[in-house]
């Protein structure tokens, strides 16, 4: 397997071509000593007519839908996994070319990367902003990316592990100046040999992950490469700031301005697999993995920290804490061999090997809290400091207090997360209102607010099952919080939040509950979620209901006034297509602001950001730097879900190069003005495509009679909705319907049939009228001068450019003749909205200004056709067979897991 030639690869990328027709001949080679010649032949006969056919050759079309039609179900599935590991190769070749480009940019550091800290901090001193300025900006940084609940990525670890492998040769071979002949062909065929290792191991669970299963799937990459880069990122800050200002107080940043957080194991919205159990042993299998990486570092500057007391001196307060640590671990100690006891550092390390040993087993010598083992640390840094270590050892200890600070013992947040409905019952069943959730929101609040007045009552033990997880909910965050920290536990989120009574709804269960501080407040960041566009039009309204009551503002004066409000990205695309739920979310931030302003509280934001640009997704720098003017405020807090947590924190340098985007473009964010004052016409404009995108986008979706019945139809919902690709089910509530979907299957499905609806449907007909009135070069002035507009433009324009019309054509057929009526509608819109964004961006063809992204769509179109030929043909026969058949329906998993890889998007 080769990459095409009519790619055009600029000077910079040539590596990477090369690089990739080198791995794509070693799938080759691998194809035939596993398969056989036969196998390779269809499997090369099948790649040269799909590019055939994207080349528009007469007769290409045919000659490949003969090739994959009929396949059995085994073949079906080998000539997929071929296709897949190709895609998988490319994605990993990719990654590693990132790292080359990033260590070109380090070599000349006059040329800082775009996006990066260096060349961000560059930017701003050229803008005029000081030193003292950017320094406090910086001081202010708080960065927490959160791995959600619900990976659409099921990815065994076992292959994670190989990745790791494959990508470290991968990086060996980027300085091929210095590689001798023999070592790069050694090198290649380490990675020949786990690529045929992967090819004979099954990929994916065979059976339905558990929350447990989602846990050590996130925990694979924090205690990995996220663990490994947190010191990183602070040097690379600190190191930038000196760069840009040689003369300024180098900075010495000390807070942790960088947290980590998780849903996993405390997301119970929709899914009954997650309570109080889960959240007490996430927060336990988290500790303990925390505290191994602790240990093994401690062991680690126990070798390395070898001072002898009579080469150098050690802190008073070191020297002390020392002789208690004499006397408390004596028979440790003793086992040390004599010649150590001359080297104060390594007893002291020795005794916090143990101490860290205690607190894993929860024995009696234990660190009760985090801050003590930082404080053991701190002595070290200090004795080394004050007594010429400075170039002896201290820089390896303050990386291990970063990360310390970083993780403590609970190595990541624990969101919490609940429906507002299930509160809404318990309530009624705790202060025994007869259908408590069917009442008026006012009526509900005027109750809610008459019971957390009073006295509350004491609950006992609780016999209706949903009363007693909830309740057991509170108890398990209160006893994580003793245990772990108040760090532990994150924000608890009311999913589907519509009002204030829903927020007091929250406070009167933890209270009843018992969750209560010192304060008599409970020690909770109670978080609405708005979701929908209406919600999210009425966000600030219900915002200022919630701050009016005195005893919620009791209980917000007790955080510190800081209000966590969270924004959901998926389910207002669902519901209104993308230019209203963008449209809806910029403003909903703007006017959250101005309230939080008016009321003197701290606005925090928390964007639930999916993988897919209608989740959402796309570029991180873009859309923080697209934020309303004054939200970002130096701070950001996100979701990464799914296939984006691999590729964005799968390697180390990868990761490191994700957090400096985030950080640069927060700074940035935070410090430049409105891109919008004085054009008030461009608001009037996005109000109008908002309004006509929701017509066109709800017109198609929830007007058109037979449109559900043609989504179910023309893509693999069915298929997926029985993937094995996560722990809760792929509803909510019990309603129906489209809106009975959650998100994820919804736009992962649409995914695979290449139509991609939800990402662009809609976009034209609203640019369409704005262009009709005479806007269209306000709209390109828009592009230019609005950083807003121009990320939803280009995310747009993403979106089409993955999509293919020709090949969902083929999904449409499934549907049959009233589903051709309708693909007709989608096909009309496609074409006029690709029509419209070239119009605006002056461009012949998609992507003319972004040819990195263009080039790797290109790399992956040709080979993703044959299999969604593949998924069309097994789509029908399955369902003749009344989708009964599960050879069919092992073949149809593996083309949705490969067409997801070769899209490089899920959910």
């Amino acid at each position: 397997m080769s990459v095409s030639t009519t790619i055009n690869f600029p000077e910079k990328d040539l590596p990477l071509r090369d690089d990739v027709r080198i791995y794509g001949a070693l799938l080759g080679e691998i194809l035939v000593e596993q398969e056989g010649e036969g196998f390779f032949e269809l499997v090369e006969a099948t790649r040269l007519a799909a590019r055939s056919r994207r080349a528009g050759q007469e007769g290409a079309e045919d000659e490949l839908a003969s090739l994959v039609q009929g396949l059995q179900p085994h073949g079906a599935v080998g000539l997929v996994r071929a296709f897949s590991a190709y895609f998988h190769l490319v994605n990993l070749a990719e990654q590693v070319h990132r790292l080359r480009r990033g260590r070109d940019y380090l070599r000349d550091e006059g040329r800082p990367q775009p996006g990066s800290i260096s060349g961000v901090l560059k930017t701003l001193k050229e803008k005029g902003h000081s030193a003292e300025e950017i320094a406090a900006l910086i001081g202010r940084l708080a960065l927490q990316p959160v791995f959600t609940a619900h990976p659409t990525e099921a990815t065994r670890r076992t292959i994670l592990n190989k990745d790791r492998q494959i990508t470290g040769y991968m990086v060996e071979r980027l300085n091929q100046s210095h590689i001798l002949p023999f070592e790069d062909r050694r090198t290649l065929e380490r990675i020949k040999a786990q690529i045929s290792i992967v090819w004979q191991t099954e990929e994916h669970p065979s059976y339905k992950p558990k929350v447990t299963d989602e846990v050590e799937h996130v925990c694979f990459y924090l205690t990995g490469s996220i663990y490994q880069v947190v010191p990183s990122f602070y040097e690379g800050v600190e190191r930038a700031f000196q760069q840009s200002f040689p003369d300024a107080q180098p900075l010495a940043l000390e807070a942790p301005h960088l947290k980590f957080a998780s849903w996993v194991g405390g997301d119970m919205d929709g899914n009954p697999n997650v309570g109080g159990a889960t959240i007490r042993s996430t927060l336990r299998r988290q500790k303990s993995l925390v505290l191994r990486r602790y240990r093994a570092e401690v062991e680690g500057l126990f070798h390395e920290l070898s001072h002898s007391e009579k080469r150098v001196e050690v802190s008073a307060a070191f020297s002390e804490r020392l002789e208690d640590y004499k006397q408390r671990f004596q028979e440790r100690l003793t086992q040390l061999p004599e010649r150590y006891h001359s080297m104060p550092y390594r007893l002291f390390l020795s005794s916090m090997d143990e101490r860290l040993e205690q607190t894993e087993a929860g024995s009696e010598g234990a660190y009760s809290k985090p801050e003590e083992f930082l404080d053991d640390l701190g002595l070290i840094a200090e004795s080394l400091a004050q007594h010429k270590g400075v170039n002896a050892g201290l820089f390896v200890v303050r990386r291990l207090i970063r990360r310390a600070q970083t993780f403590g013992f609970h190595l990541a947040t624990l969101d919490v997360r609940q429906d507002a409905l299930v509160h809404r019952r318990v309530v009624g069943k705790l202060l025994n209102v007869a259908s408590f959730e069917s009442l008026e929101p006012g009526e509900r609040r005027r109750i809610l607010e008459e019971a957390l007045s009073a006295p509350l009552p004491e609950v006992g033990e609780a016999k209706d099952p949903e009363v007693a997880e909830v309740l057991d909910v509170m108890k398990a965050i209160k006893e994580c919080q003793g245990g772990h920290g108040r760090a532990a536990i994150g924000p608890y989120i009311i999913s589907m939040a519509q009002g204030a009574d829903d927020v007091l709804a929250l406070l009167l269960i933890a209270k009843m509950a018992g969750l209560e501080d010192e304060s008599g407040t409970p020690p909770l960041d109670i978080t609405p979620l708005f979701e929908t566009v209406e919600d999210l039009d009425v966000a600030d309204k219900v915002l200022n209901r919630i701050l009016e009551n005195q005893i919620y503002r009791e209980h917000l004066r007790a955080r510190g006034d800081r209000q966590v409000v969270m924004l959901g990205y998926s389910d207002s695309n669902k519901e209104s297509g993308i230019l209203a739920a963008r449209w809806s979310l910029h403003e909903a931030q703007t006017r959250l602001r101005k309230r939080a302003l008016e009321e003197n509280i701290t606005l925090s934001l928390f964007h639930g950001r999916g993988g897919t640009v209608s989740r959402g997704g796309g570029k991180t720098r873009e859309a923080v730097l697209a934020s309303p003017a004054g939200t970002v405020d130096c701070g950001l807090r996100l979701t990464e879900q799914g296939e984006i947590i691999h590729a964005k924190y799968g390697m180390t340098g990868i990761a490191l190069r994700t957090l400096e985007l985030m950080c640069g473009g927060v700074l940035e964010a935070s410090i430049d003005t409105d891109p919008i004052a004085g054009h008030e016409a461009w608001t009037r404009i996005l109000e109008t495509l908002a309004v006509k995108g929701r017509q066109s986008y709800r017109s198609l979706v929830f007007d058109t009679p037979g449109f559900y019945e043609y989504f179910r139809t023309s893509t693999p919902i069915d298929v997926v909705e029985r993937l094995q690709i996560g722990s809760r089910p792929a509803s909510r509530r019990s309603r129906s319907g489209i809106s009975d979907l959650r998100a994820i299957p919804w736009v992962f499905s649409w995914t695979q049939n290449r139509q991609i609806l939800p990402g662009w449907y809609g976009v034209g007909t609203a640019l369409q009228s704005v262009v009709d009135a005479g806007g269209l070069d306000e709209l390109k002035a828009m592009d230019a001068g609005w950083p807003f507009f121009r990320t939803l433009i280009s995310d747009v324009e993403m979106v089409l450019a993955k999509a293919d019309m020709d090949i969902g054509a083929h999904y449409a057929s499934l549907a049959g003749l009233e589903g051709q009526a309708i693909f007709k509608t989608i096909r009309e819109e496609f074409d006029r909205t690709v029509r419209l964004i070239c119009m605006i961006r002056s461009a012949s063809k998609l992507l003319s200004f972004d040819p990195v992204l263009s080039r790797a769509i290109k790399l992956r179109n040709p080979y993703v056709d044959p299999m969604s030929l593949v998924q069309v043909d097994l789509l029908k026969r399955w369902r003749d067979s009344q989708c009964v058949d599960e050879d069919l329906e092992h073949a149809l998993f593996a083309t949705v897991r490969g067409i997801a890889r070769g899209l490089q998007n899920t959910g």
